[in-house]
């Protein structure tokens, strides 16, 4: 919790609760259902929580925004971002029943009202979103793929509309294609030895005019 305090000073009372519940829920979750490894449920805060939030670094999402987390686990990096923006929405995707399970009772005892979750391939969703989230499920040209069509037209914030991936190493070959994107590195916001390789790399949604 001191991260998040060191970092993130500007949050409420009840958003420092929420992020201060999160570690019991997780821990005794993961009992159950094991979604998040020993040494990293130790160091949820560094590991997960912060490591998500690198994304609220990059980009402030505006009331009633609607986000999509595709892969998300046992709900990183959709929880952490929900509690830090609760006036947008965050949809939850996995095709995992079991960690599905995981975000929809750790989202119940936060009580998060702004998370769904859905227990599906991304690619049978029907929606669109202002920005995809993700946290290095696949390598950048599979998950493009995965994603196309699901980025709403019109934007509400400075930055165009698009993906917001976290990454981690050299992406040169990766991202070889993607003149547009641009990396930003976690040791910038960050001073961890863990976030010295970690990246958010933003990729805006090209449209044909």
């Amino acid at each position: 919790m001191e991260l998040i305090r060191k970092y993130f000073p500007e949050l409420t009372e009840d958003q420092l609760s929420k992020f201060e519940k999160l570690e019991e829920l997780y821990k005794d979750w993961n009992l159950k259902i094991n979604v998040v490894s020993r040494k990293d449920i130790d160091e949820i805060y560094l590991r997960h929580v912060i490591h998500s939030l690198g994304i609220a670094k990059v980009q402030k999402f505006n009331s009633g925004s609607k986000i999509l987390d595709v892969g998300t686990g046992g709900g990183f990096p959709g929880i952490p971002l929900a509690i830090m923006f609760p006036e947008s929405t965050f949809h939850l995707v996995d095709s995992i029943g079991k960690k599905i399970k995981v975000v929809d009772e750790v989202s119940e005892g936060l009580g998060l009202e702004n998370v769904t979750s859905f227990n599906q391939r991304v690619e049978e969703l029907n929606d669109n979103y202002d920005f995809i989230v993700s946290r290095a499920v696949a390598i950048m040209p599979t998950f493009v793929r995965w994603v196309k069509g699901k980025i709403a037209k019109d934007s509400n914030h400075d930055r165009r509309n698009g993906i917001l991936y976290l990454k981690g190493g050299d992406l040169s070959e990766e991202l070889k294609d993607y003149r547009t994107a641009e990396i930003f590195e976690l040791s910038e916001f960050y001073e961890e030895d863990f976030f010295d390789t970690k990246k958010v790399v933003y990729l805006p949604m090209k449209y044909k005019g």
